[in-house]
């Protein structure tokens, strides 16, 4: 007969499940992994690093004007891009908008965003050194220690903080909806991290500790399940991720809000990405 399942078992099957979806979802084409540029558009036409056709921005829209030699097509579509087009986003938008490269054409995808009420591009390709020898974010063995009772304190309103990004001509601001409270081993008093709002009433928080520099990335994240009705949660540390700017220097992701640290070291989670 097999030895009966315990609890500490449940728990690890089910972080080694979420670790394989992880890496799987990095994985994928046109991820995080394969970004390789991040270039503003000004406001004349002219051609950008690592890209055909000519890129502009009136402040309102983008447009792109490309001739068939420069083998562009519409991610959307597979048609080819040939003339002049524009597109209009809202801030913090992004659009997969066009494509080229490769022997079907589809190697690189050029991402149109809007960060700071400004256009940017980036090139996500699929060629990508960091893309194509990726074999898996390392991490903190799993402990259940880090698997943390705490509470969920909702604010009357959201709240917006305005924090700062990992491209510093990029402002951000966090959304607070509240804080969740907890204890950890090491400090005498309570934690307490604002947290946003993510789908399905769970929440997110974004957070600093010791370990920062050292063995992890200057700041990670963990989803957190919705709070149960008395508030009540489950901080599960194991489930630390890095954000994309810990794999590339093109991402504009959100630090923590000021405050937001836990002072000892959080070894659980993943950990920096190998070279």
């Amino acid at each position: 007969m097999s030895a009966p399942t315990t609890t500490a078992d449940q728990q690890l099957a089910r972080w080694e499940r979420f670790r394989a979806g992880r890496n799987a979802a990095l994985a994928a084409d046109h991820g995080w992994l394969t970004l390789t540029s991040f270039q503003w558009l000004g406001s004349a036409p002219e051609p950008l690093e690592l890209v055909p056709g000519l890129w502009s921005t009136d402040g309102t829209s983008a447009t792109l004007t490309a001739a068939a030699e420069d083998g562009l097509t519409f991610v959307s579509s597979g048609e080819p891009v040939i003339g002049t087009y524009s597109e209009t986003l809202q801030d913090e938008e992004s659009l997969n908008w066009v494509q080229y490269g490769g022997l079907d054409g589809t190697q690189v995808v050029v991402e149109l965003a809007m960060r700071a009420d400004k256009y940017a591009i980036r090139t996500r390709d699929n060629g990508s050194a960091v893309y194509t020898e990726f074999s898996g974010v390392p991490t903190y063995l799993f402990n259940s220690e880090w698997v943390i009772s705490g509470r969920f304190e909702a604010y009357e309103n959201p709240v917006e903080v305005p924090i700062g990004t990992a491209n510093p001509l990029v402002d951000g601001v966090h959304v607070s909806v509240g804080e969740v409270v907890f204890h950890v081993p090491g400090i005498a008093h309570e934690v307490r991290l604002h947290a946003e709002a993510e789908k399905l009433g769970a929440l997110n928080v974004t957070f600093h500790d010791e370990t920062n520099g050292d063995t992890t990335d200057e700041w990670r994240k963990v989803f957190i399940p919705k709070p149960r009705p008395d508030g009540s949660v489950i901080i599960d540390f194991n489930r630390a991720i890095n954000y994309p700017s810990a794999f590339t220097p093109y991402g504009t992701c959100p630090m923590p809000v000021r405050g937001n640290s836990i002072d000892v070291r959080v070894e659980a989670g993943e950990k920096l990405p190998a070279d």
